[in-house]
């Protein structure tokens, strides 16, 4: 059994030194090699249809394309700072007492917008990032991938995944005030599932892990941010994510089902590396680092803030039920749930997994309509 030092460089997952310690060291450059040991794999069985559930999926897919250009109303006028202040009158004022002792206690009213606006950013950002590995990791299931259904769907997705590059990428950039860097801690996933040379490890890090989180993460924003456009947007965006996830799912409970105890132990710590990775990455240490914040002690408050750990966990929403689709939580011994159990998002498990709720998140002519409203 490999020990926690082995999976995530460190024996204590919630060690802030070794945390704070894992930097982006390429942020000005372009662009970032990463290399793909995978073979590419061709099939001669064309038979569609012969996964139903993919099928369907791939049906679905088809007749849900939208168009980032036209569809959403980029001819709303969105103002950073105006979209900071209708959340803080949404949630309320400050409550000061609770900085006190930390490095925000004689921060004003102004100090907060400014964080607030530059959290927006990076989250979009780390949102545009994310989405443009998805674009990748999808490009190889097609290359990757045995089954042709499978194939079929990947294929849409690589579309739906451009398009959501697309549309994070113009809004950060003309109706923000531009995109941060990529995360550290995302970084080394994503170059993780697109290292890893097995098909599956890239359903496993990205349908399921990421593109979960990402799922839960775009649904908290939807509905709590004011800003028109960017309710439509993350609303479109959530109806492909949904059947990304979906097609996860779909796709491992078969292929897991034929796997042994070592090859399924693999997969557990390779989804408990990928959810600390994905916690790490949310404490938005380049925030703070832009803001000039004493970043470990701002960061050592974030962690121990309950209401901040309440959301963090909740952004596991999605992931937890999906990997007990899969059986991965109580396979063998038992080893993930108890992983899930340290990191406090265990209690997700029996939310519905989203093979059954995809259809939930379809856009029709109605919610087409109240996507800027709801």
């Amino acid at each position: 059994m490999s020990s926690n030092e082995q999976i995530i460089g460190r024996q204590d997952v919630n060690d802030l030194a070794a945390i704070l310690a894992v930097s982006n060291t390429d942020v000005h450059a372009v662009v970032h090699a990463v290399e793909d040991n995978a073979d590419a794999i061709f099939t001669w069985d064309y038979e569609k249809g012969k996964r139903p559930a993919l099928n369907k999926l791939y049906e679905k897919a088809k007749h849900s394309q939208w168009n980032g250009e036209t569809d959403l109303d980029w001819s709303i006028d969105v103002d950073p700072m105006q979209l900071v202040e209708l959340q803080r009158i949404e949630f309320g004022p400050t409550d000061r007492a609770q900085f006190i002792g930390t490095p925000f206690e004689l921060w004003t009213d102004a100090q907060f917008d400014v964080m607030a606006m530059e959290q927006n950013n990076w989250m979009l950002s780390q949102f545009m990032h994310g989405e443009q590995g998805a674009l990748i990791c999808t490009a190889k299931i097609v290359e990757t991938v045995p089954w042709i259904d499978a194939k079929y769907y990947a294929a849409t997705q690589v579309m739906d995944e451009a398009r959501h590059v697309e549309v994070f990428a113009r809004y950060l950039d003309t109706k923000l005030n531009g995109h941060y860097p990529l995360n550290a801690h995302l970084g080394l996933l994503l170059d993780d599932i697109i290292n890893d040379s097995r098909w599956d490890m890239t359903y496993l890090g990205m349908q399921i892990m990421v593109e979960g989180l990402a799922l839960a993460a775009f649904g908290f924003m939807q509905q709590t941010t004011p800003e028109p456009l960017l309710k439509q947007l993350l609303r479109y965006v959530m109806s492909d994510e949904a059947r990304h996830v979906a097609f996860g799912v779909l796709s491992l409970k078969e292929y897991y089902e034929e796997l042994s105890f070592a090859e399924i132990r693999e997969r557990q710590e390779f989804a408990f590396e990928s959810a600390v990775r994905m916690r790490d990455r949310l404490l938005m240490q380049e925030v703070l680092e832009r803001m000039d914040v004493d970043v470990h002690a701002a960061v050592k408050m974030a962690m121990e803030d309950e209401g901040r750990l309440l959301f963090q966990q909740m952004l596991f929403s999605k992931i937890v039920p999906n990997c007990k689709k899969l059986g991965l939580l109580d396979a063998g011994d038992g080893w993930l749930r108890q992983k899930f159990g340290e990191l406090g998002v265990i209690q997700f498990e029996d939310l519905t997994d989203t093979s059954d709720e995809y259809e939930a998140f379809a856009l029709d002519d109605a919610n087409l309509q109240s996507a800027s409203t709801a």
